[in-house]
């Protein structure tokens, strides 16, 4: 009964805050992009053999920093710290919040208990963790909330190390979720590029970013438990490989954005008053699939077989118009297809009164986004 009062009163206080978090958009001084260096001060973060995570952690964020300002003038650059010293999880979000950041990157480094020989960068999104290994990283970087005063309060009794807690990410999606995603994958494309083994995007439960109102990722730059790894990450050269490939990924994500604003502004202008064409002139009607290119497509997957069944299949129950993809030589099936996270949010739990282990998973260009 506890616990569940416990999810009960999060849920609540989530929705309050999305409600009472700045709106994005509402500036009018240009993009502003908050860069956070993960851990710092007291907080050690994970501990290498040579050198201790916090200080990878704002290397990167500075040469960072420095790259996007270099690249684009006129763009913001807001640090959540510029030196070592701790800073509360929920003050990271808030120094977005209150700059009204149009992007927000979090930047950390990875560690595994077992296996010195795990390497590679991996960028999450907020969700829930549908893996052990996403789980036990986002513990991980979740536990630096130990170290804050009156955490058990602050956090309305959230356990880092209860894996009951992580529940609650379940309903921490917001609208920013696509953008969130493409960024994420850019990152990753560009990390790939620099030769850096690419472990993909993924989803779990990141204190850091709950409360932020706009596009957030949070990058693992790669395991300070990798001897190998540890040493490219120290190595001035290998912090410059690290934000140069997240630099590129902000080039190609902010070339978007511009092309987007400007599309709005065209869109509104062809629709003024003052142009009589424009009030006449219709749109050609895109084709379904030309107005979902380059856009992340969700989808709610209900099962999986080894066998492909047929459109009529019991096994569907009732539901028409069931999607197939095959993975790994399983086909898997869905049921509903949108570009709206709330929207599939709303079917999803339709859905799961009749097939209660159904989840979300999102497409690019038809290809499966894997968290």
């Amino acid at each position: 009964m506890l616990f569940a009062s416990r999810i009960v009163k999060w849920s609540v206080c989530l929705l309050l805050a999305l409600l009472c978090l700045p709106a994005i958009g509402a500036q009018t001084n240009g993009f502003t992009v908050v860069i956070d260096a993960g851990h710092g001060g007291k907080d050690p973060g994970a501990r290498g053999s040579q050198i201790n995570e916090k200080e990878i952690n704002l290397q990167v964020a500075l040469k960072l920093g420095s790259l996007i300002q270099k690249n684009h003038p006129e763009v913001n650059v807001v640090y959540t710290r510029k030196t070592d010293r701790f800073i509360e999880l929920d003050e990271r979000a808030e120094i977005a919040n209150r700059n009204k950041a149009d992007l927000f990157i979090s930047i950390h480094v990875n560690s595994v208990r077992r296996g010195s020989s795990v390497r590679g960068a991996e960028t999450y999104t907020l969700g829930l963790a549908r893996t052990d290994e996403n789980l036990e990283v986002a513990m991980r970087e979740n536990s630096a909330i130990l170290l804050e005063d009156n955490y058990e309060q602050k956090y309305e009794g959230f356990d880092p190390n209860s894996s009951e807690s992580y529940i609650i990410f379940e309903f921490m999606q917001n609208k920013h979720v696509e953008q969130s995603i493409n960024f994420a994958s850019e990152v990753q494309k560009c990390f790939a590029e620099a030769d850096r083994a690419d472990r993909g995007v993924r989803q779990a439960g990141f204190l850091v970013l709950r409360k932020t109102s706009m596009p957030s990722v949070l990058i693992e730059l790669g395991f300070i438990s990798n001897a190998r790894e540890e040493r490219f990450m120290r190595s001035k050269a290998g912090q410059e490989t690290l934000a140069k490939s997240i630099s590129k990924a902000f080039d190609r994500y902010k070339q978007a954005f511009d092309k987007k604003q400007l599309g709005g502004v065209r869109q509104a202008a062809a629709v003024t008053p003052s142009s009589p064409k424009a009030e006449t002139k219709a749109e050609p009607v895109k084709a379904k699939k030309k107005e979902k290119e380059g856009k992340v497509v969700f989808k709610i997957q209900i099962l999986t077989s080894d066998k492909r069944l047929e459109p009529d299949s019991r096994y569907f129950k009732g539901y028409k118009n069931v999607g197939m993809f095959r993975e790994k030589g399983l086909y898997k099936y869905t049921y509903g297809e949108t570009t709206s996270f709330n929207e599939i949010m709303k079917l999803w739990r339709k859905t799961r009164r009749d097939f209660k282990d159904a989840f979300i998973v999102s497409f690019k260009d038809g290809q499966r986004m894997n968290y």
